[in-house]
């Protein structure tokens, strides 16, 4: 009896794993019909595409902008554009990526379960160890001499200097007033450094984006549940964050696919593009943001990224 006990339990176990992996995401139970909510007031639209720049037949991973530069992952391939689409490099990886950050000196490309560190001309310089079974990176993040992961698999957030060694790791528990835990019912788990060296991170199952200290104490966070323009629907939204200099947040949307932007104390402050602009039941564009407030959106089901600026 306790020997099939001890298999129910490691069965339970695997499938929670398993089901958390992107390939294995299926239907949602409770979905319900958001056509109406899809239509924006015009009046809410503050930004405008300027332009698109068409990718490869290479299927996208991930985007980040960095010294005047785009940084883009695509299957097993690095490549570094210019603000105006121009490819400058390209790099062959030895693997698929999933995230990317760059620094003024460094790029780190996270894969599924460890994390690389290449210069600036594409160069190995580390390859950091493997983190485990469970493990799904989803998103990097650089703050002073740091390196901080996503890790939608475990649910939490690691904790590296930028020489590779791992300085541990948090759940987002808290000891204070906010209890809040990391609820990650899919692979979508961003996290993002502000101007003022503060790590911002998603908590997607509770609609929120959270501030934390380095050690993982949750400082405060700002919320906003509702499928109306102003908040966040769905299993697990935000999918995809940015912060511009300012402190300004931009998010992305999966399902009813939408771009917005809030002020930082997390205030609804207009929209940047409309559920109509994208794939149906589409994914959540990965974003970067330029100190000038453009944004650059990586749409993964048109293949290409989307430029919009203020109107």
């Amino acid at each position: 009896m306790i020997v099939l006990l001890a298999g129910v339990i490691i069965f339970v176990v695997v499938s929670d794993f398993e089901s958390s992996r992107p390939e294995q995401q299926g239907g949602n139970p409770y979905e319900y019909n958001i056509d109406e909510f899809s239509k924006v007031d015009p009046s809410l639209v503050i930004y405008r595409e300027t332009r698109n720049i068409q990718l490869d037949k290479f299927v996208p991973r991930g985007i980040c902008y960095s010294s005047d530069k785009i940084y883009l992952i695509s299957d097993s391939l690095l490549q570094v554009i210019s603000r105006e689409g121009v490819e400058i490099a390209r790099y062959n990886l030895f693997d698929s990526p999933r995230c990317i950050a760059v620094s003024g000196k460094y790029i780190f490309i996270g894969f599924i379960d460890y994390i690389v560190k290449l210069d600036l001309n594409g160069e190995l310089l580390e390859k950091w160890e493997k983190l485990g079974e469970r493990t799904v990176l989803t998103s990097l993040a650089l703050k002073d001499k740091f390196l901080f992961a996503a890790d939608a698999g475990n649910r939490k957030v690691i904790r590296y200097s930028v020489d590779g060694r791992y300085l541990g790791a948090f759940n987002g528990n808290s000891t204070g007033i906010y209890k809040h835990a990391f609820i990650i019912p899919s692979p979508c788990f961003d996290l993002a450094v502000n101007a003022e060296n503060e790590l911002w991170v998603v908590n997607p199952g509770l609609h929120a984006i959270e501030n934390y200290t380095d050690d993982g104490k949750l400082r405060t966070y700002w919320e906003n549940s509702s499928i109306n323009i102003e908040g966040f629907s769905g299993c697990c939204n935000p999918a995809q964050m940015a912060i511009f200099p300012d402190g300004t947040f931009v998010t992305a949307e999966k399902g009813l696919v939408r771009i917005k932007i809030y002020k930082p104390s997390g205030e609804f402050y207009g929209v940047v593009a409309t559920p109509g602009m994208f794939k149906e039941d589409g994914q959540a564009p990965d974003l970067a943001v330029t100190p000038a407030g453009d944004i650059y959106a990586l749409d993964f089901d048109k293949n290409r990224i989307r430029v919009f600026q203020p109107k």
